[in-house]
């Protein structure tokens, strides 16, 4: 999603601050939006992030994952009133975007944890994280 999403930037607040316990254990820290670099630039520097925010250009990443759908007219609409305007902030002329998700990655790169919800006020807890990690490593 991006920084027009309040959960988002929720969430990466609350990640900035456990970020010391997921290094601690071994682990990196990568968000990864369909926002443009720019955006993407401008959300880490809000919240002094210690950790890096990618670009997933066209929702690459995200369409590999299956996490990509197409905001229905009706949300469009939403977000026009709010004055959100998706396909700019992503730079690519679409309304699509990726359900939110989470996953802990090993270093064979075999997917030890993964948690994705439609609903996007939905969000793994962090200790749900650092629990996996834990296992995972």
């Amino acid at each position: 999603r991006g920084a027009w999403c309040p959960y988002c930037n929720l969430e990466v607040q609350l990640l900035q601050q456990a970020l010391p316990d997921i290094q601690a254990l071994g682990a990196t820290l990568v968000a990864i939006s369909p926002q443009t670099p720019d955006n993407s630039l401008s959300l880490a520097e809000k919240h002094g992030l210690a950790f890096p925010v990618l670009s997933d250009a066209g929702n690459a990443v995200a369409r590999r994952f299956g996490l990509v759908f197409t905001v229905p007219e009706a949300l469009r609409a939403v977000y026009d009133k709010l004055g959100i305007d998706i396909p700019a902030h992503n730079g690519d002329g679409s309304f699509e975007l990726p359900v939110p998700g989470t996953y802990v990655v090993g270093r064979d790169g075999t997917i030890a944890f993964a948690y994705a919800n439609v609903d996007y006020t939905r969000r793994v807890a962090v200790g749900d994280i650092l629990a996996a990690l834990r296992t995972a490593s």
